[in-house]
């Protein structure tokens, strides 16, 4: 891969992780307008699937439908509304590092679906990033790092759907990033719409100020979405998963500010060895097949 689109793919998986660490904090504010987080996920990823439609138009007209679009839209469709799901009724950071334990699914998944091969260096550089996360997240009080509640099973399970997509995203190179985007998005709304009807909240539309946070976040997923999906698709699976988890660093600086949680010792010690993993993760990129 060129260095420059090299460059771009890592920026892009960065900004995503950054959106991702700070996307709870307007879903909640939602959720203190009496909008649930299944209902809030559904209209905000409906609204970016709507502005997504004449962005797209001319990469929409080459759609085709296929088992693997079918799978990315379904799979990153329930990993997104469980997060927003967690992060909304959990603990943020012990929800995160639920989700986080996604890189041991993705070197499975890597293996199985991509035949993506990892060096010794590499698992070295994943080892490290998940040491961080449990320097800087896991308290003893709570035990080792198992889901407690549901909130942290979803993350559990969202992060599951997290590195399957990953990888999916990655096998499907055929498809353009526009088109994965947009499956996402449809995803989203699609699994949304169906458990709806199931949520133990009651369904209660925003108001006035509700539905311009409704469009601002459209936008953002929208724009972020598009990042993402160019960062997978031009980084291998390990290496992706590796810096995305820039987004604890994030997430754990996010609750200090937003929601007066202070950063502890520990905390930073934890999130220099995850950013130091994330510079070093170009390492994962060992023996990857050559194309036929």
């Amino acid at each position: 891969m060129p260095a420059k689109k090299n460059t771009s793919a890592v920026a892009s998986l960065l900004a995503g992780a950054t959106v991702w660490g700070l996307i709870w904090h307007p879903y909640r504010a939602l959720e203190a307008m009496s909008v649930s987080a299944v209902l809030g996920a559904t209209l905000t990823y409906l609204v970016a699937f709507l502005l997504g439609l004449p962005l797209f138009r001319r990469q929409l007209a080459e759609f085709r439908p296929s088992w693997m679009l079918a799978s990315i839209a379904l799979v990153a469709g329930g990993c997104n509304l469980g997060y927003v799901l967690a992060t909304v009724h959990g603990e943020v950071m012990r929800v995160l590092l639920m989700f986080y334990l996604a890189p041991l699914w993705t070197v499975l998944l890597a293996r199985l679906l991509l035949k993506e091969k990892v060096s010794r260096h590499g698992t070295a550089v994943i080892a490290l990033s998940l040491a961080g996360a449990v320097v800087m997240l896991w308290q003893p009080s709570l035990g080792w790092p198992l889901p407690g509640n549901g909130a942290e099973w979803l993350g559990l399970a969202a992060g599951f759907l997290f590195a399957l997509a990953n990888v999916l995203i990655r096998k499907a190179h055929d498809l353009s990033i526009e088109i994965k985007s947009m499956a996402v998005f449809a995803g989203v709304v699609t699994v949304g719409l169906f458990i709806l009807p199931f949520d133990l909240d009651p369904v209660v539309l925003p108001p006035m100020a509700g539905w311009w946070l409704v469009g601002v976040i459209g936008i953002v997923l929208l724009a972020t979405n598009f990042f993402v999906q160019f960062g997978l698709t031009h980084t291998p699976a390990n290496r992706a998963i590796v810096i995305f988890l820039f987004e604890l660093v994030v997430a754990a600086l996010a609750s200090w500010l937003l929601a007066g949680e202070v950063m502890t010792l520990k905390e930073w010690i934890g999130g220099v060895m995850i950013v130091a993993a994330s510079l070093f993760s170009g390492k994962l990129e060992a023996r990857e097949p050559h194309p036929a």
